[in-house]
Protein backbone atom coordinates (compact mmCIF):
# COMPACT_ATOMS: atom_id res chain seq x y z
CA UNK A 1 0.00 0.00 0.00
CA UNK A 2 1.46 3.57 -0.95
CA UNK A 3 0.96 6.44 1.16
CA UNK A 4 0.72 9.90 0.08
CA UNK A 5 0.39 13.37 1.63
CA UNK A 6 -0.06 17.01 0.38
CA UNK A 7 2.69 18.58 1.28
CA UNK A 8 3.77 21.93 0.79
CA UNK A 9 7.08 23.34 -0.78
CA UNK A 10 10.28 22.59 1.09
CA UNK A 11 11.44 25.83 -0.05
CA UNK A 12 10.71 29.45 0.95
CA UNK A 13 9.85 29.93 -3.13
CA UNK A 14 6.27 29.73 -4.40
CA UNK A 15 5.17 26.49 -5.82
CA UNK A 16 6.87 26.23 -9.24
CA UNK A 17 9.36 29.19 -9.24
CA UNK A 18 12.93 28.62 -9.11
CA UNK A 19 14.32 31.69 -10.00
CA UNK A 20 12.15 34.97 -9.95
CA UNK A 21 13.48 38.44 -10.50
CA UNK A 22 12.11 41.93 -11.36
CA UNK A 23 11.52 42.81 -14.62
CA UNK A 24 13.09 45.63 -15.84
CA UNK A 25 13.46 47.35 -18.82
CA UNK A 26 17.26 48.13 -18.65
CA UNK A 27 17.75 44.33 -17.87
CA UNK A 28 15.27 42.40 -19.87
CA UNK A 29 15.01 44.79 -23.04
CA UNK A 30 16.46 41.58 -25.20
CA UNK A 31 14.77 38.98 -23.15
CA UNK A 32 11.61 37.16 -24.63
CA UNK A 33 9.18 34.94 -23.67
CA UNK A 34 10.07 31.28 -24.92
CA UNK A 35 6.75 29.80 -26.56
CA UNK A 36 6.99 26.42 -25.87
CA UNK A 37 6.89 26.87 -22.27
CA UNK A 38 3.95 23.67 -22.12
CA UNK A 39 2.32 22.59 -18.56
CA UNK A 40 5.24 20.49 -17.60
CA UNK A 41 6.17 22.54 -14.77
CA UNK A 42 3.24 20.95 -13.19
CA UNK A 43 4.49 17.21 -13.22
CA UNK A 44 5.53 16.80 -9.86
CA UNK A 45 2.70 18.65 -7.81
CA UNK A 46 0.05 16.66 -6.60
CA UNK A 47 -2.11 20.11 -5.33
CA UNK A 48 -2.12 23.29 -6.19
CA UNK A 49 -3.57 26.41 -4.20
CA UNK A 50 -7.16 27.42 -6.06
CA UNK A 51 -8.48 30.66 -5.36
CA UNK A 52 -12.40 31.08 -3.66
CA UNK A 53 -13.22 32.57 -6.70
CA UNK A 54 -12.45 30.28 -8.99
CA UNK A 55 -13.71 27.16 -6.87
CA UNK A 56 -17.12 26.55 -8.42
CA UNK A 57 -14.87 25.83 -12.21
CA UNK A 58 -12.42 24.06 -10.01
CA UNK A 59 -15.12 21.73 -8.64
CA UNK A 60 -16.40 20.53 -12.21
CA UNK A 61 -12.99 18.61 -12.39
CA UNK A 62 -10.98 17.95 -9.11
CA UNK A 63 -11.28 17.35 -5.79
CA UNK A 64 -11.13 20.49 -3.42
CA UNK A 65 -9.38 19.91 0.07
CA UNK A 66 -7.96 22.41 2.61
CA UNK A 67 -4.53 22.80 3.79
CA UNK A 68 -4.30 21.12 7.28
CA UNK A 69 -1.51 23.23 8.63
CA UNK A 70 -3.82 26.05 10.39
CA UNK A 71 -4.12 28.55 7.31
CA UNK A 72 -6.79 26.32 5.44
CA UNK A 73 -5.90 27.13 1.92
CA UNK A 74 -7.85 25.46 -0.61
CA UNK A 75 -5.97 23.21 -3.10
CA UNK A 76 -7.16 21.15 -5.88
CA UNK A 77 -6.27 17.64 -5.90
CA UNK A 78 -4.51 16.33 -9.04
CA UNK A 79 -2.73 13.32 -7.96
CA UNK A 80 -2.64 11.02 -4.96
CA UNK A 81 1.16 9.80 -5.47
CA UNK A 82 4.21 12.08 -4.41
CA UNK A 83 5.37 13.99 -7.43
CA UNK A 84 2.76 13.15 -10.16
CA UNK A 85 -0.06 15.20 -11.53
CA UNK A 86 -2.84 13.04 -12.92
CA UNK A 87 -3.53 15.62 -15.61
CA UNK A 88 -0.46 16.68 -17.37
CA UNK A 89 1.21 14.14 -19.93
CA UNK A 90 4.98 13.42 -20.78
CA UNK A 91 4.32 16.47 -23.51
CA UNK A 92 3.25 19.32 -21.32
CA UNK A 93 -0.29 19.20 -22.49
CA UNK A 94 -3.17 18.84 -20.26
CA UNK A 95 -6.28 16.70 -19.87
CA UNK A 96 -8.27 18.12 -22.59
CA UNK A 97 -11.02 20.68 -21.53
CA UNK A 98 -9.90 20.30 -17.85
CA UNK A 99 -10.41 23.82 -16.36
CA UNK A 100 -6.63 25.29 -15.61
CA UNK A 101 -6.31 26.61 -12.39
CA UNK A 102 -5.58 30.25 -12.24
CA UNK A 103 -2.10 29.69 -10.10
CA UNK A 104 -0.77 27.58 -12.48
CA UNK A 105 -1.82 29.87 -15.63
CA UNK A 106 0.18 33.02 -14.11
CA UNK A 107 2.95 31.05 -14.26
CA UNK A 108 6.17 31.91 -14.82
CA UNK A 109 4.84 35.27 -13.85
CA UNK A 110 4.53 36.42 -10.31
CA UNK A 111 4.39 39.55 -8.13
CA UNK A 112 6.43 40.58 -5.63
CA UNK A 113 5.60 43.85 -2.63
CA UNK A 114 8.21 46.86 -3.31
CA UNK A 115 8.48 49.84 -1.30
CA UNK A 116 7.87 47.99 2.24
CA UNK A 117 4.72 47.15 1.05
CA UNK A 118 3.76 49.85 -0.87
CA UNK A 119 3.18 48.81 -4.16
CA UNK A 120 3.78 45.30 -6.05
CA UNK A 121 6.14 45.12 -9.10
CA UNK A 122 6.15 42.38 -12.09
CA UNK A 123 8.54 39.52 -11.51
CA UNK A 124 9.33 36.61 -14.22
CA UNK A 125 11.52 33.19 -12.87
CA UNK A 126 14.24 33.70 -15.13
CA UNK A 127 15.31 29.99 -16.24
CA UNK A 128 16.20 28.71 -19.59
CA UNK A 129 13.01 26.71 -19.94
CA UNK A 130 11.20 30.16 -19.56
CA UNK A 131 13.35 33.23 -21.15
CA UNK A 132 15.39 33.38 -24.45
CA UNK A 133 16.78 36.22 -26.58
CA UNK A 134 15.16 34.71 -29.78
CA UNK A 135 13.23 38.30 -29.70
CA UNK A 136 9.74 36.39 -30.66
CA UNK A 137 8.23 37.34 -27.66
CA UNK A 138 9.75 40.39 -26.33
CA UNK A 139 9.38 41.65 -23.04
CA UNK A 140 10.34 45.49 -23.87
CA UNK A 141 9.99 47.43 -26.53
CA UNK A 142 13.01 49.32 -28.18
CA UNK A 143 12.56 52.16 -25.96
CA UNK A 144 12.64 49.63 -23.23
CA UNK A 145 8.97 50.22 -22.34
CA UNK A 146 6.91 47.08 -21.30
CA UNK A 147 5.04 45.27 -24.08
CA UNK A 148 1.26 43.94 -24.32
CA UNK A 149 3.01 40.39 -23.27
CA UNK A 150 4.28 42.34 -19.99
CA UNK A 151 1.56 44.63 -19.64
CA UNK A 152 -1.10 41.58 -20.35
CA UNK A 153 0.95 39.86 -17.30
CA UNK A 154 0.79 42.22 -14.62
CA UNK A 155 -3.22 42.80 -15.15
CA UNK A 156 -3.33 39.15 -14.90
CA UNK A 157 -1.28 39.23 -11.85
CA UNK A 158 -2.93 41.97 -10.48
CA UNK A 159 -6.34 40.47 -10.35
CA UNK A 160 -4.73 37.25 -9.41
CA UNK A 161 -3.26 38.56 -5.91
CA UNK A 162 -7.02 40.24 -5.52
CA UNK A 163 -8.54 37.16 -5.49
CA UNK A 164 -6.13 35.81 -3.58
CA UNK A 165 -6.25 38.56 -0.89
CA UNK A 166 -10.37 37.71 -0.52
CA UNK A 167 -9.05 34.09 -0.15
CA UNK A 168 -7.21 34.40 2.84
CA UNK A 169 -10.27 36.04 4.59
CA UNK A 170 -12.05 33.03 3.59
CA UNK A 171 -9.55 30.60 4.91
CA UNK A 172 -9.05 32.25 8.01
CA UNK A 173 -12.69 32.39 9.29
CA UNK A 174 -12.99 28.65 7.77
CA UNK A 175 -9.79 28.16 10.15
CA UNK A 176 -11.06 29.35 13.07
CA UNK A 177 -14.92 27.65 12.58
CA UNK A 178 -14.16 24.65 13.42
CA UNK A 179 -15.85 22.87 10.65
CA UNK A 180 -12.71 20.76 9.51
CA UNK A 181 -11.65 17.53 9.76
CA UNK A 182 -8.65 16.04 8.98
CA UNK A 183 -9.28 12.69 5.82
CA UNK A 184 -7.57 10.32 3.99
CA UNK A 185 -9.01 9.26 1.16
CA UNK A 186 -8.21 5.62 -0.04
CA UNK A 187 -8.36 4.68 -3.16
CA UNK A 188 -8.46 0.99 -5.06
CA UNK A 189 -6.90 0.92 -8.25
CA UNK A 190 -6.34 -2.49 -10.66
CA UNK A 191 -5.32 -5.19 -8.80
CA UNK A 192 -6.89 -4.31 -5.63
CA UNK A 193 -3.82 -2.13 -5.28
CA UNK A 194 -4.25 0.31 -2.36
CA UNK A 195 -3.40 3.79 -2.32
CA UNK A 196 -3.79 6.42 0.30
CA UNK A 197 -3.73 10.11 0.30
CA UNK A 198 -3.51 12.12 3.70
CA UNK A 199 -2.38 15.18 4.91
CA UNK A 200 -5.41 17.55 3.39
CA UNK A 201 -8.81 18.38 5.58
CA UNK A 202 -12.29 18.69 4.10
CA UNK A 203 -16.12 20.75 5.73
CA UNK A 204 -17.88 18.56 7.57
CA UNK A 205 -20.84 18.54 5.71
CA UNK A 206 -23.15 18.09 9.36
CA UNK A 207 -21.20 20.69 11.11
CA UNK A 208 -21.64 22.58 8.20
CA UNK A 209 -25.63 21.91 8.29
CA UNK A 210 -25.75 23.32 11.83
CA UNK A 211 -24.17 26.49 11.28
CA UNK A 212 -25.62 28.94 13.30
CA UNK A 213 -27.92 31.83 11.19
CA UNK A 214 -25.91 35.21 12.14
CA UNK A 215 -22.73 33.36 10.50
CA UNK A 216 -24.41 31.61 7.80
CA UNK A 217 -25.53 34.85 6.62
CA UNK A 218 -22.53 36.84 7.30
CA UNK A 219 -20.77 34.21 4.99
CA UNK A 220 -23.34 34.69 2.47
CA UNK A 221 -23.15 37.83 2.44
CA UNK A 222 -19.75 37.67 1.34
CA UNK A 223 -19.81 35.58 -1.52
CA UNK A 224 -18.29 32.27 0.67
CA UNK A 225 -21.34 30.27 1.04
CA UNK A 226 -20.85 29.42 -3.01
CA UNK A 227 -17.32 28.06 -2.81
CA UNK A 228 -18.44 26.00 0.51
CA UNK A 229 -21.16 24.04 -1.66
CA UNK A 230 -18.51 23.45 -4.63
CA UNK A 231 -15.86 22.20 -2.31
CA UNK A 232 -18.95 19.70 -0.87
CA UNK A 233 -19.66 19.01 -4.68
CA UNK A 234 -16.05 18.16 -5.60
CA UNK A 235 -16.09 15.10 -3.66
CA UNK A 236 -17.36 13.20 -6.35
CA UNK A 237 -14.38 13.71 -8.57
CA UNK A 238 -12.50 11.15 -6.44
CA UNK A 239 -13.55 8.54 -8.64
CA UNK A 240 -12.00 10.47 -11.12
CA UNK A 241 -9.13 10.82 -9.45
CA UNK A 242 -9.20 6.72 -9.09
CA UNK A 243 -9.35 6.22 -12.76
CA UNK A 244 -6.72 8.02 -14.07
CA UNK A 245 -4.50 6.76 -11.10
CA UNK A 246 -5.34 3.31 -12.54
CA UNK A 247 -4.49 4.35 -16.25
CA UNK A 248 -0.92 6.14 -15.25
CA UNK A 249 -0.41 2.64 -13.42
CA UNK A 250 -1.15 0.36 -16.78
CA UNK A 251 0.27 2.98 -19.15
Amino acid sequence: MAETTAKAPETQLPLFYKNPVLLDGEKHQEVSLNKDIGLGFTAKTNAVPVNLIELPQVAHFYPIAFSNDGAATPVAIMGVRNDENLFVNKKGEWQKDAYIPSYIRRYPFILTEVNNGESLSLCIDETDEVISNDNKNPLFDADKKPTDLANNAMEFCKSYHAASQQTLEFSKALADSGLLVERTAELVVKGDQKVNFSGFAIIDEEKFNKLDDATFNEWRAKGWIGGIYAHLFSGFHWNGITKLLGERMTN
